[in-house]
């Protein structure tokens, strides 16, 4: 009996072994498996200005929003700026509307007052150089000294001038300013104004904020430190677009077209595929980089893809190690079954 159930076991077992390799060649032929690594866009947060840390609100870890405030410069500089110029730009608009206002009657009635008083000096100076010269005939010249008559005369020509100043004055007061005058003290109270706009601007600019959706990787800066544009404050792994970097043979590269369904595969959740999406074709071989895991060599040349996943419960971390899982279509699992 014994040697009669050899034969049997051995033809019970070829059978098994049989049925089980042609179960791994169906699965092989059934999907194409491709190995990588998650990959996540980074941003690195910095101010514009240079200037200290006042606080930084978010520690590494924590998830923050799109214009979520994230880190905050000392202010005190920028808000005492901002208030000088909005106290000289108030004092230019009430120049430039002083200027449009034109001359006050007040101001012409004073300059009207001024020429007539020096139109009175005029007329005093010209009737003492008459008595004066009019002494001087009576007397021969003796009445009279040549000093008083220069005197006279130079007091004359000094009303006469001052009469010729006030009457343009007057003229200038009941005219008004200048149209380029006006137009000077606008383009001052403009140059102010843009000042306060470029001052509050950079007050926004010391608030940090988070462009978009992400998770807070590193703070780089506390308190205290200076901040510059080249010195980040914080780097955040953004939460969306997330990437599978996986590598396919040449070989199987005519299996994949952008665009096509996957399902993603992780060591952590293994039974729950995430979607994903073929997104980016490599036309460049390259080598397999050793961080990821293939069933061909290491050395053997490969085509980078990138598969973009929806990741809504945030499970992907950066440079996990992934499984991607294309399914063929009939015709292209004979084709990779070789039948």
């Amino acid at each position: 009996m014994r040697k009669a159930l050899i034969p049997l076991l051995v033809v019970v077992a070829v059978a098994v072994y049989a049925g089980w390799h042609y179960s791994q060649g169906d699965s092989a032929a059934y999907e194409l498996k491709l190995y990588g690594n998650v990959d996540i866009r980074q941003v690195s947060l910095a101010f514009t200005l240079s200037e200290r840390v006042e606080s930084v609100l978010v520690e590494e870890g924590e998830s923050v929003e799109a214009g979520q405030i994230v880190a905050r410069l000392d202010r005190q500089h920028l808000e005492l700026q901002l208030a000088r110029v909005k106290a000289s730009m108030e004092a230019q608009r009430q120049q430039v509307e002083k200027l449009k206002n034109g001359s006050r009657p007040e101001e012409i009635a004073q300059a009207q007052a001024q020429y007539q008083g020096a139109q009175a000096e005029l007329e005093l100076a010209q009737n003492q150089l008459k008595r004066l010269q009019e002494v001087k005939r009576l007397t021969d010249g003796q009445g009279v000294s040549a000093q008083d008559l220069d005197n006279a005369q130079a007091r004359l020509r000094a009303a006469r001038a001052q009469v010729d100043g006030r009457a343009e004055s007057l003229q200038l007061v009941r005219k008004g300013p200048r149209d380029e005058d006006i137009a000077a003290a606008q383009a001052q109270l403009a140059t102010l104004q843009a000042e306060q706009a470029l001052l509050e601007h950079q007050l926004r600019q010391s608030e940090l904020v988070a462009p978009m959706a992400a998770r807070v990787r590193a703070r780089l800066l506390e308190p205290g430190d200076i901040a510059s544009p080249q010195r980040p404050v914080l780097t955040l792994a953004l939460n969306d677009p997330k990437w599978v970097r996986v590598y396919v043979s040449e070989p199987d590269l005519g299996y994949l077209k952008p665009g096509m369904k996957v399902a993603v595969y992780t060591d952590t959740f293994p039974d729950q595929p995430i979607a994903g999406q073929i997104g980016y074709i490599s036309s460049v071989a390259e080598f397999t980089p050793k961080n990821v895991q293939t069933e061909s060599l290491r050395t053997a040349l490969v085509y980078e893809v990138r598969v973009r996943v929806t990741d809504s419960e945030n499970r992907l971390r950066l440079g996990m190690p992934a499984t991607v899982r294309v399914a063929l279509e009939p015709d292209q699992q004979r084709a990779r079954a070789g039948t």
